[in-house]
C-alpha cells in the first residue's frame, strides 16, 4: 500500500511589502532630475566650447600672419582674441567643475572621521556656492552693467561683453555646485556610505 503524495508547497507571496529595513532609501527624485539637466548643459556648454577654440585658433593665426607675413598687424584680431579666450577659459572652468576635475586639497580630509568628512564636503560645497553667488554673479554682473556702455575703440561691442563673462560662468558654477550638494545630501539621506569626499571638492 502506498501512501498518498504529499502537498505541494504553498505559493510564495513574494517578499514583505514593509521591505528589508536596512536597505537604503530610494534616492529622491529631484536629484535625478538635476543629473538629466546637468547632462544637457554638459553637451551644450562643450559645443560651444569647441565652437569657441576654434574661432580663437583662427583669430591668433590671422594677427600672426597679419604681423609676419603682411607686416601689418591686425589689432581688431587681437582684441577679438582676448574676448574670446575669457569666454572660452570661464566656460571650460565650470564643465571642469561640472566633471569633478578641478583642483581639490584632501590630505586633511581623508584622515578624518567619515562623519567629519561628510559635513566637510557639505561645508566646502556651501562656501564655494556663496563666493559663486556673491562675488561672480552680483559682482560680476554689477561690473558688466557699469561698463556696459562703454565702447571697445577696434570692435563693434561693448566692454561689457567681456565682463559678462564672469556672471554667466557663475550661474553654472552655482549649478553644478547645487548638482553636487543634492548628489552629496541625497547618498546621505539614502544611507550610502562612502569612506572619502567626492573628487574635486575644493577644501
Amino acid at each position: 500500500m502506498t501512501s498518498p503524495p504529499a502537498p505541494p508547497p504553498p505559493p510564495d507571496d513574494g517578499p514583505d511589502d514593509g521591505g528589508d529595513a536596512d536597505a537604503p532609501r530610494p534616492v529622491p527624485t529631484e536629484h535625478a532630475l538635476l543629473t538629466r539637466f546637468k547632462t544637457a548643459l554638459d553637451a551644450v556648454l562643450r559645443a560651444v566650447c569647441v565652437t569657441l577654440f576654434a574661432l580663437l585658433v583662427l583669430l591668433v593665426t590671422w594677427q600672426v600672419f597679419t604681423r609676419l607675413v603682411l607686416d601689418a598687424p591686425s589689432v581688431w584680431s587681437e582684441e577679438a582674441a582676448r574676448y574670446v579666450f575669457v569666454w572660452v577659459s570661464l566656460i571650460g572652468v565650470s564643465i571642469a567643475t561640472g566633471e569633478k576635475a578641478d583642483v581639490a586639497i584632501d590630505y586633511f580630509v581623508l584622515k578624518a572621521p567619515l562623519a567629519a568628512q561628510r559635513v566637510l564636503e557639505i561645508v566646502a560645497y556651501l562656501s564655494t556656492l556663496t563666493f559663486a553667488v556673491v562675488v561672480m554673479v552680483w559682482g560680476g554682473w554689477t561690473n558688466a552693467h557699469q561698463t556696459w556702455d562703454q565702447a571697445n575703440p577696434v570692435l563693434p561691442v561693448s566692454a561689457g561683453a567681456l565682463y559678462l563673462a564672469v556672471p554667466v560662468a557663475g550661474v553654472l558654477f552655482a549649478f553644478y555646485l547645487l548638482h553636487h550638494l543634492a548628489g552629496t545630501l541625497s547618498r546621505r539621506y539614502a544611507g550610502v556610505e562612502h569612506t572619502a569626499p567626492e573628487e574635486g571638492v575644493e577644501l
